[in-house]
């Protein structure tokens, strides 16, 4: 066996084992919070020892960050994927709903960990959660200033707008959460109301009158 093929087994099984963690401790944050989870808990799970930890995180907040990163890092590009790929407004709204149902589906455990780490007890997956969504708000804001409608509209005001539709779709995600545990409206009603605030906020922006003169 070459010692490429070895190290590139090596690095495969760290992997696996970093994974393993992040799987791991997800589980157990469905009946606790980050701040009261112990790292030994999470080697236990997983079935190596305290130190093998550190060989990938630095401590527990440093997994509790790898975790929003997982979670939202590719929602975002999705959900921007869909409003360029799609003109007109019912349509793009649409979508993006159905895409925010279906990653819900997709990642409960993730997204419950979001929801209640984004105010919880540990400051660093605090600012996580925020930068990336802060990073959301910068990246439709630049799709939103592409747009005919976005004429005379300043970059401070693009990315205000761009605030309240993530703010909506945050609010989608925690009800769509709920609606799975058959709390609250169901899936369908929580899908028509957010589809129809987003409506409310786009007829909002189109009645602003804001154009270059």
């Amino acid at each position: 066996m070459s010692r490429t093929t070895v190290t590139g087994s090596r690095e495969a099984q760290k992997l696996r084992t970093r994974q393993a963690m992040l799987d791991a401790a997800l589980d157990l944050l469905e009946e606790q919070s980050l701040s009261s989870l112990g790292l030994r808990e999470v080697t236990r799970a997983v079935g190596v020892t305290p130190t093998a930890f550190y060989r990938h995180f630095r401590d527990i907040e440093d997994l509790g960050v790898a975790l929003v990163h997982q979670a939202l890092g590719n929602l975002h590009t999705l959900v921007r994927a869909t409003l360029v790929e799609h003109d007109d407004v019912g349509d793009r709204i649409d979508h993006t709903v159905a895409l925010i149902e279906r990653h819900v589906r997709a990642h409960p455990a993730h997204l419950r960990f979001l929801v209640r780490e984004r105010h919880g007890g540990v400051r660093a997956v605090r600012l996580a959660i925020a930068e990336q969504l802060d990073r959301f708000v910068r990246e439709l804001a630049a799709v939103l200033a592409l747009e005919e409608m976005s004429e005379g509209w300043s970059e401070s005001e693009l990315e205000m707008l761009a605030g309240l539709l993530v703010d909506q779709m945050v609010l989608a995600v925690s009800a769509f959460l709920s609606a799975m545990l058959d709390e609250g409206p169901s899936a369908p009603e929580v899908a028509a109301a957010t589809g129809l605030r987003l409506r409310l906020i786009h007829l909002g922006r189109a009645a602003s009158g804001r154009r270059a003169p």
